[in-house]
């Protein structure tokens, strides 16, 4: 007899007064582990005859060190280089012959590949996928493509691009110590020194069974799902852990300002404040307080620094959730007639009101509803959901974190708001980065 694992089924409900109906969205993962440590999580969903498949291992840009920086997202290009079954360039030949499409992104706290294709090819996929797993080619001359594409890349969203570049600037001049300070696509000069000794224990530390989270969304039976993986992944030896990431940003005592020169249209300012991490219930809060603040055209900071004082062209902000305490962040290009000091302060001001003044009950709705509803929207997909569960999984320990998702945003109140502002959004944990534009 076969013993059914347990099922957790999640219902998320969108309260009556944001959309003036209940939605009810049913969610059922199954939890499976292998001998290895491989983790499963596998969702059916028989509406269409497609699959997205996704491979999350637990490793960024946090977990890299000084002269290795780049090196996480430097392994999501050199996934697809081919391994002992499936040579170079085979992987997306393969997957697209038969009707598939794959991609991949790596981001501070985890590195993620999926791909998406018809039901009735999943063994294929399962093949392909434990091939590199298990033996991914690395070789010089795929190390030394890859570095080129990687550099390129650099270029296009760092080194020319000036909002990456500030973002580059910032994120160096307010983590002291923490990893977080290197961009995902790391320092050039370590990107040039990274070598394939380097990327061989890199590839047996992170890429191990025992680092990794599979999920499927789709139409496949789980039974006969799992039985596939364990047959082409178990035998995939695991490895000890990684070194666990220990280092703990130093409280920051007083606001950091750097002035940065760069060739560019319009003078800019970005703005960083130090946060908490996802264990941390005020997360929920700071992204309401985001989306109050700079989501949109509506949003107080765009109404007042574009709109009212027409002092800004554009207003953006940022709030990552991150395993360790990350940075809510503010972007402003400012007019060429417009004193950027003077913007500056325009934006303290209405961050200061935020903390002063209780936010009107309507204003407040339409920042939880948009929340809802782009909660709600990324499930509405195979590929969403694969990649909500598994995001949920990775930071929070446990996907099933997703079930309280849309209550928590839902019981953030205008007092929280306040209270959050006062404890985040203070002039000591402030850096500031001013752009110069530098003429050519």
């Amino acid at each position: 007899m076969i013993r059914r694992p347990l099922l957790l089924v999640l219902f998320l409900l969108i309260p009556s007064e944001s959309f003036g109906q209940r939605v009810q969205v049913p969610l059922t993962v199954t939890r499976h582990r292998l001998e290895n440590g491989l983790q499963i999580l596998a969702r059916e969903d028989h509406s269409l005859p497609v699959i997205s498949f996704y491979t999350f291992f637990r490793v960024g840009s946090r977990n890299e060190t000084v002269g290795l920086t780049g090196i996480s997202h430097l392994f999501e290009h050199l996934m697809f280089n081919g391994a002992k079954k499936y040579g170079s360039k085979e992987f997306d030949r393969v997957l697209e012959a038969n009707g598939g499409f794959s991609n991949a992104y790596t981001i501070t706290d985890m590195t993620s590949y999926y791909q998406n294709f018809p039901s009735d090819k999943l063994e294929l996929i399962i093949d392909l996928d434990s091939d590199r797993m298990a033996s991914l080619a690395l070789t010089e001359e795929s190390l030394r493509s890859e570095r080129e594409v990687v550099k390129e890349e650099r270029g296009l969203r760092i080194d020319n691009e000036v909002s990456g570049a500030m973002m580059e600037q910032l994120y160096a001049l307010a983590y002291l110590a923490h990893p977080y300070r290197w961009q995902t696509v790391g320092w050039m000069s370590d990107l040039d020194n990274i070598t394939l000794q380097d990327c061989r224990q890199f590839f047996r530390t992170y890429y191990a069974p025992n680092n990794a989270v599979i999920v499927l969304s789709g139409d496949f039976k789980t039974e006969e799902a799992v039985a596939l993986i364990r047959t082409y992944y178990g035998g995939i030896p695991s490895q000890p852990p990684p070194r666990p990431v220990g280092t703990i940003e130093p409280e920051q005592r007083g606001e950091r300002r750097a002035v940065f020169q760069k060739p560019a249209e319009l003078p800019a300012l970005a703005v960083g404040y130090h946060g908490p991490s996802v264990r941390s219930e005020d997360i929920f809060v700071l992204e309401v307080l985001e989306v109050l603040l700079a989501r949109g055209e509506s949003s107080r900071l765009y109404r007042r620094l574009v709109y009212e004082e027409q002092a800004a062209v554009s207003v953006s902000a940022a709030f990552p959730w991150m395993l360790d305490p990350g940075l809510l962040t503010f972007s402003v290009e400012v007019k060429p007639d417009q004193k950027t000091e003077e913007v500056e302060g325009l934006l303290y001001a209405e961050i200061e009101r935020l903390k002063q003044e209780p936010v009107p009950d309507r204003e407040l709705r339409k920042a939880k509803n948009i929340l809802q509803a782009e909660f709600v929207k990324g499930l509405e997909t195979n590929n969403g959901t694969a990649d909500n569960i598994g995001m949920y999984e990775l930071l929070f320990g446990d996907w099933s974190m997703m079930r309280t998702a849309l209550d928590r945003y839902e019981a953030v109140t205008a007092e929280d708001v306040a209270r959050v502002a006062r404890a985040y959004l203070s002039d000591s944990s402030r850096t500031v980065v001013t752009l110069i534009p530098e003429v050519e």
